[in-house]
Order: structure tokens, then C-alpha cells, then sequence
């Protein structure tokens, strides 16, 4: 009988930043799936098995490593022990048993874990960045941000003319005024919208950040990648400066935000995000320009 779940399960999850997962064990809970995350002692590949003693069933994650080996801490779970009346020695493990391990890909500064059929873990179709690999939000360099959904409050819907919301989100016309196109790629589970504006005004952290004074060429090229993965790409240049035609850009700025939300059970997310950044150096500095703890605005 097929396995039962409210969850997307044959998808690719961000499930901790890279530098998350180490010689100590990282406990953490992937749709409904309680994961073990730790480094091999060789060659540092991340690995990431379900966090359950094949015994007993007490969290791996509260154990510790022996070289490639978890090894279970009964002191830890003494009071439970002593009721279970655990034996000692390798007769207390069914030689069949097996703790049950996932399919993971470490790829630009995300760990990213398959929970579903192994089978079709392709790690292929992970989305990769244009830019550099990015760096990581400040709000996250100490572990994910695991929220609580809560249901929206009950209010009757107020309807807002679509230039007057954007208006208000950006605070500039150009971006208001500016049509988007949308693409929808069924076979590959993404849908894409693009504005690009040729003549719009430089907001003050993209004037910070690039140095450009005066009127710029903006585009913006988002991605959704089902369920939970959202890219951003912001390409910023001088009005009337634009790519080569190789497809080089040594004159624009980009900049790509990563926002990736993975569902940990019932009611709880986990919110990743990460921010890369390319361009000629600005010919003014400014502690905003090119990093992680700044947002530009979409």
C-alpha cells in the first residue's frame, strides 16, 4: 500500500545550511520525517539517516558518533532503559535490522535531502543559481527559522487595484507601471515571471550597493520551482548598458535571493534563505553593498 501523506514526498528539500551539519549530530524534521544529519569522518559528505534506534526506537540525534558509526548512549535514556530492561551485546540487535538512510545533495551552501522513492532522487534537478553561491541571511547563521503557520484572520476581502498594491509595495511608478509576462512549464513544475524596466529609477540600496548615479536599466526574472523554492534574479545596469552578446555581463550587477520553505509537520515550516551577488566593484562603498544582510526590493 502506497505511503499516505499530506506532503509533496518525491521532491528535493532544503533541510540545513552547510554549515549546519558537521561531526555533531543535527536532528531536524522533514515532512513529518524525523532526520539525523552528520559528516562522514573521510571525506565530510553529508549524510542523513531517520532519527530512530532500529531497537528501541530513542532519537539517534541524542547519541554520538564513533568514527562513521552513531552510537546509542543508554545513560542518555536511563529511566526509560531500566523499564525496557535493554540487553547489552550485539543479541539485543535483529541482524536484519537497518536504520533507514536518504538521499542528499550539498550543493551551494545548502544541504538539500530527498524524502520519497530513492529511485527518483535525480540530484539533476536541483536548481543552481546563475550567480556565485550565495551567502547566507544573517537571520539563519545559527540554525533554520522554524515557523508556525497560523490561519489567516477572518476578514471579508478588500479588493485592491493591482497598481495601487505594487505602488505601494515598491513606492516607485516604473515598477508599478512596467507589465510582467508569465510562463508556466508544466513538464518541469516551474513557473516563471519577468519585468524588465529600461529606463526606471535607481532605488537607494541598489545606489548604495553599485555605485550608479542617475537612472538605471532594472530586470527581474523570478522562478517558482513546486511545491516550495523561490528565485529571484535582479539584474541592474546603467540605462542603455546591456549584455554582450556572448552573453557575458561584465557591466551589469546581479543579484539572486534563494528563499526555500520546507515543511517540517503539521503546521510548522522551516524558512530557509540565502543571498548571491555578481558585478563589476562599486565605485562607491557602502557597508550595504553586495551582502547577506541586506534584501533588494522585488
Amino acid at each position: 500500500m502506497p505511503h499516505m501523506t499530506a506532503f509533496a514526498r518525491n521532491q528535493w528539500y532544503v533541510a540545513a545550511y552547510s554549515h549546519e551539519v558537521g561531526r555533531d549530530l543535527l536532528g531536524r524534521t522533514i515532512l513529518g520525517e524525523p532526520l539525523v544529519f552528520y559528516r562522514t569522518e573521510d571525506d565530510g559528505t553529508a549524510v542523513a539517516l531517520h532519527d530512530r534506534c532500529v531497537h528501541r526506537r530513542f532519537p539517534l540525534s541524542e547519541s554520538r558518533l564513533d568514527g562513521d558509526r552513531v552510537v546509542w548512549l543508554p545513560r542518555l535514556h536511563l529511566r526509560h532503559v531500566r523499564r525496557l530492561r535493554v540487553r547489552a551485546g550485539p543479541e539485543a540487535h535483529p541482524r536484519t535490522a537497518r536504520v533507514a538512510s536518504y538521499p542528499v545533495v550539498e550543493q551551494d551552501a545548502l544541504v538539500w535531502v530527498w524524502i520519497g522513492d530513492p529511485a527518483l532522487a535525480d540530484p539533476h534537478i536541483i536548481p543552481a543559481p546563475r550567480t556565485s553561491p550565495p551567502r547566507l541571511g544573517h537571520r539563519q547563521r545559527h540554525g533554520a527559522d522554524r515557523r508556525r503557520l497560523r490561519p489567516p484572520r477572518r476578514q471579508p476581502p478588500r479588493p485592491v487595484p493591482r497598481d495601487v498594491s505594487a505602488r505601494r509595495l515598491h513606492r516607485l511608478p516604473e515598477v508599478a507601471e512596467t507589465p510582467i509576462t508569465t510562463e508556466v512549464d508544466e513538464g518541469a513544475g516551474v513557473v516563471r515571471v519577468s519585468r524588465h524596466m529600461d529606463d526606471a529609477e535607481c532605488p537607494p540600496f541598489y545606489a548604495k550597493s553599485t555605485g550608479i548615479q542617475g537612472r538605471i536599466t532594472r530586470w527581474q526574472d523570478i522562478e517558482y520551482h513546486a511545491p516550495c523554492l523561490y528565485l529571484l534574479h535582479s539584474r541592474i545596469a546603467p540605462v542603455g548598458v546591456v549584455p554582450e552578446e556572448d552573453g557575458s555581463d561584465p557591466n551589469g550587477f546581479h543579484t539572486e535571493i534563494t528563499y526555500a520553505i520546507t515543511p517540517s509537520s503539521d503546521g510548522k515550516v522551516y524558512d530557509f534563505w540565502a543571498v548571491s551577488a555578481t558585478g563589476p566593484r562599486p565605485t562607491r562603498r557602502s557597508p550595504s553593498s553586495c551582502g547577506a544582510t541586506t534584501t533588494p526590493s522585488s
